[in-house]
């Protein structure tokens, strides 16, 4: 008995036969929709969006091949999985489904042990993909909460997101890093969450007792993270602790110095004083871009790590680039608080 819940397979193959074989090897599993040609496969396609389609090479009209290209231009179906069903069991024949875009490629006559799991893996690698997407997602708009707290756009954290990627690529990290930085980032002052507002949107220079308490907003950051081994969430974790550490040993919360502060914290620190200057705060009128830069000059090797810095510099037109894309805009309204 198939539910709404289960993922939904569509078999497409001009044998009512082969069809009927797939429907025994897969009935009670998933849910299951048939087409005999290429035409009515897109057009169920685009009526429920398959996640696995399991298609036929040769058929009348529209090949296999033809179809698979159709979906992979659809945006909307471009990342649904396709493996071949097909009689052709030549490695050329193999090698042009994979570059039409197929995951997988099953020679007939089908062994049903074989199908089952190979659908199985590939379904189980898109509920990966899915889930890696939610967590990113997550973790990007829990650090867009924090900052929705004395910033109402929010676009601080997406400049500064995309200063940290740009500043990392230059600092030799590869696409995959950078992109994990990018992600990251927008976590660096989650900690805010558990700073009074008193303190946090003072509109004027904080005491002693203020600085001490949003001082903390690094430790609770990394409390509200939490220890990871590896990925996003471990990165995420070391910018909103060290990203306020200063090159000279004079940050906080732990006074560390040089390259003891993870390269991660050091670029962030750039990305995130270089748009805090540059941006109306409660506290202060926006800086120049001139002056911005002039304050990271002078800070090399006391606050920032003076190559990074460096980098930064010769990284300008990109910088431009995200300023203006994601440039201050009228202030989002504040959502309307839930009743109690």
């Amino acid at each position: 008995m198939t539910t709404v819940n289960q993922p939904l397979i569509l078999a497409v193959d001009d044998e009512a036969s082969n069809l009927q074989l797939l429907r025994q090897i897969l009935q009670g599993h998933y849910r299951l929709r048939f087409a005999k040609d290429g035409p009515r496969a897109l057009e169920l396609a685009r009526e429920e969006t398959p996640d696995l389609i399991l298609l036929d090479v040769m058929m009348p009209g529209m090949s296999g091949y033809e179809v698979c290209a159709a979906l992979k231009a659809d945006p909307a179906l471009a990342a649904v999985p396709v493996i071949f069903v097909t009689a052709l069991n030549d490695t050329a024949d193999e090698l042009e489904g994979f570059e039409a875009g197929a995951v997988d490629y099953i020679t007939k006559p089908v062994s049903p042990p074989i199908v089952r799991a190979r659908v199985r893996t590939h379904l189980s690698l898109v509920r990966m993909e899915e889930l890696r997407a939610s967590r990113l997602e997550i973790v990007q708009r829990l650090g867009l909460a924090a900052e929705y707290k004395d910033n109402e756009t929010g676009l601080h954290v997406i400049r500064m997101s995309h200063f940290a990627r740009i500043l990392g690529l230059a600092a030799g990290m590869t696409e995959a890093e950078a992109d994990d930085l990018l992600h990251a980032a927008p976590m660096h002052d989650v900690g805010k969450i558990g700073i009074p507002d008193r303190v946090l949107l003072k509109p004027g220079p904080l005491d002693a007792d203020e600085w001490q308490i949003m001082q903390g907003h690094a430790l609770i950051g990394a409390e509200i993270i939490g220890q990871h081994d590896h990925g996003v969430l471990a990165l995420a974790r070391n910018i909103a602790l060290t990203h306020h550490e200063k090159w000279d040993g004079s940050g906080y919360p732990n006074g560390l110095a040089g390259a003891a502060i993870p390269l991660e914290g050091r670029i962030c620190a750039i990305a995130d004083v270089f748009d805090a200057l540059t941006s109306v705060r409660p506290y202060k009128k926006a800086w120049t871009e001139e002056e911005a830069l002039d304050f990271l000059i002078k800070q090399k090797g006391r606050h920032f790590d003076p190559v990074l810095v460096d980098l930064f510099l010769e990284q300008m037109p990109a910088i431009r680039a995200i300023r203006t894309r994601w440039a201050e805009q009228e202030p989002v309204p504040a959502p309307i608080p839930a009743a109690a």
